[in-house]
């Protein structure tokens, strides 16, 4: 019996491999930077105790702290990288290692920084940032002035950085025991045994075959189930460290402490959830037309992925795909396109799975090299389209923040990212559908959208509401057990999925297996990322040369503003319900469409 197998990180081809020669031309150059680290932290450490000697001094010690954090960054992302596309790899698991405990001590040796920056007094430094000289630095200075009432002293914020990196353990562990240590064994599908990772799981969800699904489903949850107790422990573990870092700053909760820095507003996030809610109808109704359409007396949990329209098969290559991209995209002008599709031909994606690899698909930016893209591209799944575009609005974001701000504040916040992912996503939607050669194609591309905006919007959201509760839960004085954990998940489950979903023992599992919660409430921001995109698609698309002006000024802000601010320079009104409304809207739509149709 034929068996498919993973290839090895060294057996995959350099040209589908990411170029990480523009960061490093070689790892000796990277231990020549990251054996600088020190010396670089010693030299903004000299500034201590003279930060409030006046302009000359603040703008010497603002350059020096550039300098660190520029090179930390260098040196973090090559290693984050390369362990990231082989987390097998000792030597590139030492390396990121390295890395990360390089920073914590450059972090501990300057912790004095921050403190002593925002005890200058404010009529003082106001006055100095307003200098020309500190034009590359203002945005940087008023932003910690932002978190001043949470900044603790010289010897507490040492401490708080000593424990960043053991903060860090849970995370690591989750990553190690998920993605490299266990085993899910083999899937008989066509007649093949195929593996079952977690880059394969998808397709075996989205099987036609009933039976295919079923077992991809029990042989992937019943190996969660042998580690739950672990997997509960290590996911409690960093719901107590986030609580302990809010309650050490001073925050009223650990979600304040996660939205403060960016100045979202608490509302922001509860409102997500509240709209959510009154939209459970439509939502509900998907899951009918779904049982209905699939023919099954129970509608399971392995049930809720398959396409919905039989007959459509995609096979798409990856160069294929590329230029889909590059078509639906056109819209933005060709300086968009050519530069995100030339990126992604020649040097800035690592395109397919391979053993150890990190599953899913990610983007990572920096100041130096290319805004790399981590994929794990299947030709067979129509959803790796949308992938490839979705991952690419995220490194154009950051080629245009890194191309008009300087490195102190090109950073953009995660809230603003997932605006131009879920864009691109929209638009590569719009020309798909607009290009349907037959009704079964619309009809497929048209479900698959609604699937898309569930899995954004509804499905984050309950991520988002899951997260709310663990932490609130931790905070009101109960420990989070296993029977907890998968309590509180289970409800949410019977929640969202409504009465036609039958679940399995093991459904609420799912809680204790997303690498997301290890980013504490960071998952809302795909929801209301969507909401915003979809609005900013619509008004880009039906606009003229202003709206995509807008549009590009949003792309081009980087860390200069707010994110709220950011979006309503684009043309979104975050704190107001009404474009998380109008998302949900355009998916009843569908439903609507969808129910007459199928």
């Amino acid at each position: 019996m034929n068996t498919e197998k993973i290839p090895s990180r060294n057996d995959v081809p350099s040209k589908d491999k990411w170029d990480l020669t523009k960061i490093y031309e070689s790892d000796k150059d990277w231990e020549a930077d990251l054996a600088s680290i020190p010396s670089l932290a010693e030299k903004l450490e000299s500034f201590k105790g003279k930060l409030a000697d006046g302009a000359d001094t603040l703008l010497a010690a603002l350059k020096a702290d550039e300098e660190l954090d520029r090179r930390i960054e260098k040196v973090f992302h090559y290693a984050s990288l390369l362990n990231s596309a082989d987390q097998g790899n000792s030597t590139y698991q030492e390396m990121y290692n390295r890395a990360m405990m390089a920073y914590t001590a450059a972090q501990a040796s300057t912790s004095f920084y921050i403190p002593e920056l925002l005890s200058i007094p404010d009529e003082k430094i106001n006055t100095w940032i307003e200098q020309d000289e500190f034009s590359d630095y203002r945005v940087y200075v008023k932003k910690a002035l932002h978190i001043k009432p949470y900044t603790l002293s010289e010897k507490e914020e040492r401490i708080m950085a000593l424990q960043s990196e053991s903060g860090q353990t849970a995370n690591n562990a989750f990553s190690l025991l998920t993605d490299v240590d266990l085993d899910f064994g083999t899937v008989k599908a066509d007649g093949v045994e195929k593996p079952l990772t977690q880059g394969t799981w998808s397709d075996f969800l989205e099987s036609q075959d009933r039976n295919v699904r079923k077992e991809a489903y029990e042989k992937f949850y019943g190996t969660f189930e042998k580690h739950a107790n672990t997997l509960s422990a290590l996911y409690s573990g960093s719901v107590n460290n986030d609580i302990f870092v809010s309650r050490a700053r001073g925050y009223k909760s650990s979600l304040e402490a996660a939205l403060y820095s960016d100045k979202v507003p608490v509302s922001v996030y509860k409102n997500l959830i509240d709209t959510v809610h009154k939209n459970f109808d439509a939502l509900h109704r998907f899951y009918s037309l779904r049982k209905k359409v699939l023919g099954v007396e129970e509608l399971r949990h392995y049930d809720v992925y398959v396409p919905l329209v039989k007959s459509v098969k995609s096979k798409i290559s990856y160069e294929e795909s590329v230029e889909i991209v590059r078509n639906a995209l056109s819209v933005l002008g060709t300086e968009y396109t050519d530069t995100l599709c030339g990126g992604l031909l020649n040097g800035w994606a690592d395109r397919y799975e391979n053993k150890g690899k990190t599953s899913g698909a990610f983007s990572s930016g920096a100041y130096d090299g290319y805004p790399y893209i981590l994929l794990n591209y299947k030709d067979t799944s129509i959803r790796d389209v949308y992938t490839m575009a979705h991952e690419g609005g995220h490194s154009m974001h950051s080629w245009y923040s890194v191309r008009n701000n300087p490195f102190m504040s090109y950073e953009y916040t995660i809230f603003e990212a997932e605006v131009a992912s879920t864009f691109n996503e929209e638009l590569v939607f719009k020309y798909l559908i607009k290009n349907a050669k037959d009704r079964d194609m619309r009809l497929y591309l048209m479900a698959t959208h609604a699937n898309d905006i569930l899995a954004t919007l509804y499905r984050q959201t309950m991520f988002a509401e899951f997260e709310l509760r663990a932490h609130e839960t931790v905070e009101n004085g109960q420990p989070l057990s296993t029977e907890v954990l998968r309590s509180i998940y289970r409800n949410l489950l019977e929640q969202y999925f409504g009465n036609e979903m039958h679940f399995e023992k093991s459904s609420d599992l799912e809680g204790l297996r997303i690498p997301h919660f290890y980013n504490a409430f960071y998952v809302y921001k795909y929801a209301t990322g969507i909401s915003a995109s979809l609005a900013l698609a619509k008004r880009v698309t039906e606009g003229g040369a202003q709206e995509r002006d807008d549009y590009f000024k949003f792309l081009k802000s980087g860390g200069s503003r707010y994110p709220i601010e950011s979006l309503r320079v684009a043309g979104v009104d975050m704190e107001s319900s009404a474009p998380v409304q109008a998302a949900l809207d355009t998916f009843r739509e569908l439903v609507d469409s969808l129910e007459k149709e199928l």
